[in-house]
């Protein structure tokens, strides 16, 4: 168990979108210096142990006795790549949660704003800094390429 002063300095890297991305990138570059260090380890331990034959030995006998081991470096180095990518992806995670929060309140507003809008169509109220797009509110639309039936039943009925 680590003691709550242990716990302290991560708590304030898990609180910052920013510390928590370079501590861990800190630790994925550790991962890929012992992921090189390890891909070094499996070709010399795989030449040793090919290379390892004993009085009697057929000829694939050594090639054959190495294969566990080679296949649980494999694996081993396998799954350090994962942990590597993992890291990544929660560090992108991780900071689109943060630009997710920090935008939530202009969201809640805006869905408050049409809350209300759809309440009381009547009084038609734009965003608060936007003045522009208030002064085109109805009578915009025709400026920008839109006729004046708005609907299928406004248009007057035409015989062929």
């Amino acid at each position: 168990m680590t003691s709550p002063a242990d716990e302290s300095p991560l708590r304030g890297v898990a609180q910052n979108a920013e510390a928590s991305a370079r501590y861990l990138a800190d630790i994925q570059r550790t991962l890929m210096n012992i992921g090189r260090q390890l891909e070094t380890l499996q070709h010399e331990t795989r030449v040793h142990l090919r290379g390892t034959h004993v009085e009697g030995d057929r000829w694939k006998e050594a090639h054959l006795r190495a294969l566990p081991v080679e296949a649980a470096m494999k694996k081993t180095l396998r799954d350090l790549k994962k942990a590597v990518d993992d890291l990544e992806r929660v560090t992108f995670k991780r900071r689109a949660h943060q630009e997710k929060v920090n935008a939530l309140p202009a969201i809640r507003k805006e869905k408050q704003l049409a809350k209300a809008r759809k309440k009381n169509p009547t009084q038609i109220q734009a965003a608060p800094g936007n003045p522009s797009e208030s002064m085109q509110g109805v009578s915009g639309a025709t400026g920008m390429g839109y006729g004046n039936p708005t609907s299928i039943h406004d248009l007057k009925r035409k015989s062929a």
